[in-house]
């Protein structure tokens, strides 16, 4: 297993070779939100952390309502790689679907059938355009809100469980902390099976 972080525009100042020095071998930067949103440090991010010498990913927080919505998105966050030459990233690009904000809820959107057709057209956009892709959620979503099995069954997966173990047998990534301290920054921290999602 891997340890990698993922970052966004909160996590400042990311201390890159502090995080290669502990053993960082990965990080997942936030693309941005929704549909047209960057996130500020995305491009910083991703050049420091190719410069430390780690894999990179990228991940989009998804609003999307339904399933147009969520291609939209999507394709947002393709034109974003490919402007930053990251079309096909080593660690992945990943929706991230979940409702941290309690949007989908207050949007009448917070039912499995929905948020499923949401998270397979993310899926359609990006294996069109040859982009490696998965999902991120909590396991409390796995099977629940997000149904997997209506997805391709080579989806990734990447699990948000604060636990002393992931228990999701399949998860290719496992975010198990969110207070890792790196270089004095808290972060999430994460395992990865791999550090090349695309083999």
């Amino acid at each position: 297993m891997y340890l990698g972080i993922d970052v966004s525009e909160w996590n400042q100042p990311v201390d890159w070779k502090a995080a290669a020095e502990a053993g960082v071998r990965f990080a997942i930067c936030r693309l941005g939100w929704g549909e047209g949103h960057l996130d500020g440090m995305f491009y910083s991010h991703v050049n420091h952390a190719l410069e430390a010498g780690l894999a990179v990913g990228a991940y989009l927080y998804s609003y999307a309502l339904n399933a147009e919505e969520a291609r939209r998105e999507a394709e947002f966050a393709a034109r974003t790689l490919r402007d930053c030459g990251l079309a096909s990233p080593a660690m992945g690009v990943w929706a991230d679907i979940e409702d941290a904000d309690g949007y989908r809820a207050m949007e009448g959107a917070l039912d499995p059938e929905t948020v499923t057709a949401a998270a397979a057209a993310f899926m359609e956009v990006w294996r069109r355009e040859k982009i490696p892709c998965g999902i991120y959620t909590s396991r409390s979503w796995l099977g629940k809100e997000i149904r997997m099995e209506q997805l391709p069954a080579d989806t990734p997966v990447w699990c948000a469980e604060w636990n002393d173990a992931c228990s999701y047998p399949a998860a290719e990534i496992w975010q198990f902390t969110d207070s890792l301290e790196i270089g004095g920054v808290r972060t999430d921290g994460n395992w990865a099976r791999r550090l090349d999602i695309r083999r």
